[in-house]
C-alpha cells in the first residue's frame, strides 16, 4: 500500500490529484479533471476515497464529493461502477489500484452506463434526450465544479 501511495501522490496520472486526508491514513482526497469533450470538462472534481482495513482484497469505497449530473452517480456522491462492488455482482480484484479506480471513474464520466443507472430519470433523459442532459450536466459543472477553481 505505501508503494501504490507514494506513486499517486508522487506521480499521480494525468489529469488527476490524491492526497491522504489530514489526520488518517486510510482515507484519500482526490480530484479528477473532468474528460475532454465531455459535458464535464474544465470541471475540477472532488472525491473521498475510503480504504477498508482489507484493501486491496475489498474494493475502497469512492464518493464524489462534487455534485455531477450523471446517470451512475447520485445525488450522495454514490457511484455505480462494478469495479468498485465485490464479485459475484461487481468485478472488484486485488489486482486494480486506486489509479484504475480513479481511470475506470473518469471512463465512466466520458461513457454513462445508462442501462445499469442509479440515478433513472437521468438515465432516462441520456437516452431519449441527450442535448437537454449534456445541457444540464455542463450547468452543474459550471455551477459545482468550476467556480470552485474560479
Amino acid at each position: 500500500m505505501k508503494k501504490e501511495l507514494g506513486q499517486l501522490l508522487n506521480k499521480p496520472p494525468f489529469g488527476m490529484k490524491v492526497n491522504v486526508k489530514e489526520g488518517s491514513t486510510s482515507v484519500l482526497e482526490a480530484e479528477l479533471h473532468g474528460p475532454k469533450d465531455s459535458p464535464y470538462e474544465n470541471g475540477i472534481f472532488k472525491l473521498q476515497i475510503e480504504l477498508p482495513a482489507k484493501y486491496p482484497f475489498e474494493p475502497p469505497r469512492v464518493t464524489f464529493i462534487t455534485p455531477v449530473y450523471h446517470p451512475n452517480i447520485d445525488s450522495g456522491g454514490r457511484i455505480c461502477l462494478d469495479i468498485l462492488k465485490m464479485p459475484p455482482s461487481g468485478a472488484w480484484k486485488p489486482l486494480i489500484n486506486i489509479e484504475g479506480v480513479l481511470v475506470a471513474i473518469c471512463n465512466l464520466m466520458n461513457c454513462p452506463n445508462p442501462n445499469d443507472p442509479l440515478v433513472l430519470d437521468i438515465a432516462k433523459e441520456f437516452k431519449n434526450d441527450k442535448e437537454t442532459f449534456e445541457t444540464k450536466a455542463k450547468h452543474y459543472t459550471k455551477e459545482h465544479a468550476i467556480s470552485a477553481i474560479e
